[in-house]
């Protein structure tokens, strides 16, 4: 092997001159073979990968830096000097999703990261914020998530905040049903004595784009804070500048790839979170703030016996008939506008009503909310015994009777609770071009 080569060879650390001008210092690591030869893979010092092309290079310097470097199952993985975490604890626990996801150098994929010495080694920047240990709970896509692993997702939770009381919860979860499980930490923990961050990739760690470490970083922020509700941490904009914190129960993905993708819907965020200074600002003035006085209730079951139904024209009645007779106890609608559908299946609707199966109505509008007075065909909706949702996502309609039927068998006082306002799931004034506000600045 040639000096040359030497210098560019995986374990190295080096500055590189390019002929542009450009100076930049980086750990070398193994090209991923997926990529053209062409190029080196350099780390830089703050965790984050770029691709040099070897043909810009104009000279490399060997720094004096010896390296270790971890050679087993398959993959070469630099280690960094390790310096004293500091701050509070965080306990993350993994459920899959590629946010908490490292390169394996060798075949250029990713793989879940196992300890929180391999998150640390990801993004170094942790280490000044909070002390970590993690654990794999699951390792499931984000689209394959039930009722029965909200309920072990929860009673996981309850025991990290009964053994640990003064730590900081950090879930990494898929994407695509985030806002789900987020809606149902919020109704099977109560009480609680630290913040539960739920935080997602909407980019894998090994694109340039990723959005994994300002995420995992905006969410130990919110980890360490004083409030004390389950919240969605995510990037707040398409740049690097701020994350939001979403309550739990007010959350929807908004968009399929966007890193900003999720939105507190006709509601503001917890609170906007800015990685860079490390700070927090609390913007609802009815966030939960931590009190070590309360006693953590856990109410942590989850009935599977529940339908999420969308309306649509020339929908038949049998649909809701069919579903009756399979065992399902509770249906929520996505009605149209006000809360409507076709007076043609309101009878079928009844049907099941009267055989005991609870149906709420909630509305396929992002924004607004039900009211079944205005048009006839609300009306009889709620003759019938349809509960209106309000102005409650669907979503968080769904996990939350789900959450009482798992939790409670008297049908009455199910009605009951679910018109309660439980974990701020129902929003009392509503908030004009909230989206254009807060997701693409002051318009």
């Amino acid at each position: 092997m040639s000096e040359e080569n030497k210098l560019l060879s995986p374990g190295i650390y080096v500055r590189i001159k390019t002929k542009d001008g450009a100076i930049i210092e980086g750990l070398i690591v193994q090209r991923y073979e997926i990529f053209d030869p062409g190029f080196i893979t350099l780390k830089l010092k703050n965790g984050y990968n770029i691709g040099i092309s070897i043909k810009k290079i104009e000279s490399v310097e060997l720094l004096n830096k010896e390296i270790e470097m971890r050679r087993g199952e398959g993959e070469i993985v630099p280690i960094f000097e390790k310096t004293e975490s500091k701050g509070k604890e965080i306990h993350i626990i993994s459920t899959g999703g590629t946010i908490a996801s490292k390169i394996d150098y060798q075949t250029g994929g990713v793989k879940p990261v196992l300890t929180a010495d391999e998150l640390i080694e990801m993004i170094p920047e942790l280490n000044s914020i909070a002390k970590f240990k993690s654990e794999i709970l699951m390792s499931i896509f984000s689209e394959n998530m039930n009722p029965k692993y909200w309920e072990k997702i929860a009673e996981r939770v309850a025991e990290v905040l009964v053994k640990e009381p003064d730590t900081g919860v950090i879930i990494t979860h898929g994407t695509d049903t985030l806002a789900y499980t987020s809606s149902a930490l919020s109704f099977a923990l109560r009480n609680i004595g630290s913040p539960i961050a739920l935080v997602g990739s909407q980019r894998s760690s090994d694109r340039p784009s990723s959005d994994s470490p300002f995420n995992l970083i905006a969410a130990s922020i919110y980890a360490t804070s004083d409030i004390c509700e389950p919240a969605v941490v995510m990037h707040g904009e398409t740049s690097d500048s701020y994350a939001l914190a979403h309550r739990g129960t007010r959350v929807r993905k908004m968009h399929t790839s966007r890193r900003d993708a999720f939105q507190s819907i006709s509601s503001l965020p917890l609170a906007k979170i800015f990685p860079a200074e490390k700070k927090i600002e609390v913007i609802r003035k009815d966030a939960k703030i931590c009190s070590k006085s309360g006693n953590l209730e856990a109410y942590t079951k989850f009935s599977e016996n529940v339908s999420l139904l969308k309306y649509y024209p020339g929908m038949p009645g049998w649909i809701f008939e069919i579903l009756a007779e399979k065992g399902i106890k509770g249906i929520v609608i996505e009605g149209s506008g006000l809360g409507h559908v076709s007076t043609e299946i309101i009878d079928s609707i009844k049907n099941v009503i009267d055989r005991g199966t609870i149906v709420v109505m909630t509305s396929q509008c992002i924004f607004g909310r039900v009211n079944m007075n205005v048009y006839s065909t609300g009306r009889l909706l709620k003759k019938i015994g349809i509960i209106s949702g309000e102005n409650m996502l669907s979503e968080t309609a769904f996990v939350k009777l789900s959450w009482l039927l798992g939790n409670f068998k008297d049908e009455e006082e199910i009605t009951r609770l679910f018109a309660t306002n439980i974990a701020g799931e129902y929003e009392g004034r509503e908030l004009l071009n909230y989206y254009p506000r807060w997701n693409h600045g002051e318009q």
